[in-house]
């Protein structure tokens, strides 16, 4: 069962990477986009799709105070109990669209550039401090990446310094978002999340719902030390669901009587 104490295998990655926008539009299809709740609020108003995305930590005890990816998780999630097992719940708001982003012009720019979300400021640079940048798993193409094109990161650090301060925005808004999206969730029913690193627990509130609950809460500084709604696991792996019951946590297959608004997004095929 994965647990905040795995270990991140060490990554092998040049020091310096060369990018420069192609404008190929590869990174502007079949996407669900990490957005912060003032950017999903208005992604609605905009007549876009929002989806919610649950994943649970089992979380039995504090791990040590110098351990900084727990340090990092701790933050971006909140309290929970799953049946007996404690857990802390990370929520993740989406822009979702299939094909081109609805934004996106013939000519491969983008048609609401000053209003884009965050995240597609940022990109292809990475948020998360503990996942290093790694070209071949972007969708950028080579010729992105020549040498000729500008340096973007010397030694794991950032050249750019309005890239730097929108990656250092998504962070603290990662921690600022975590009550408001608790409340949300709380309102809304939503108490469903797949085992982290196992996929994801996707939910599709009706879309006037999800919008009225945001306008609610945007900008308000909620404390969400523990919330109060018991958490189900989703799993599509036999192991992972015997695991989970044994830990005294509820667990569930995609198959046992979910409604339509929630689907299992795998990382793993079935087992």
């Amino acid at each position: 069962m994965t647990s905040v104490h795995s270990s991140i295998p060490p990554q092998i990655h040049p020091a310096i990477h060369h990018f420069s926008c192609t404008m190929c539009g590869k990174c502007c299809h079949n996407l669900r986009l990490p957005l912060d709740t003032e950017e999903a609020l208005q992604w609605l108003r905009s007549g876009g799709k929002v989806q919610v995305l649950c994943e649970a930590i089992p979380w039995p005890a504090e791990p040590d105070a110098a351990n900084g990816l727990a340090a990092y998780k701790h933050e971006r999630s909140v309290a929970a109990m799953s049946g007996e097992l404690p857990v802390r719940v990370v929520i993740t708001f989406v822009a979702a669209f299939e094909g081109a982003c609805p934004h996106l012009r013939a000519d491969m720019k983008c048609g609401a550039y000053e209003t884009r979300p965050r995240v597609c400021r940022i990109y292809p640079a990475e948020v998360n401090p503990f996942v290093p940048l790694m070209p071949q798993g972007k969708a950028c193409p080579p010729e992105a990446w020549s040498t000729s094109m500008p340096r973007m990161m010397v030694d794991g650090a950032l050249t750019d310094a309005q890239t730097v301060t929108l990656v250092r925005r998504s962070r603290q808004a990662g921690i600022e978002d975590m009550g408001r999206k608790a409340l949300i969730c709380q309102h809304l029913g939503i108490f469903v999340g797949a085992l982290a690193n196992e996929g994801f627990a996707v939910h599709s509130p009706p879309a006037t719902v999800l919008e009225d609950a945001l306008a609610v809460v945007n900008g308000m500084a909620i404390d969400a030390t523990q919330m109060q709604q018991e958490w189900i696991f989703l799993t599509n792996r036999s192991p992972t669901l015997a695991a989970l019951q044994a830990a005294g946590a509820l667990a569930i297959r995609p198959g046992d009587g979910l409604p339509d608004t929630i689907e299992y997004l795998a990382f793993h095929g079935d087992e």
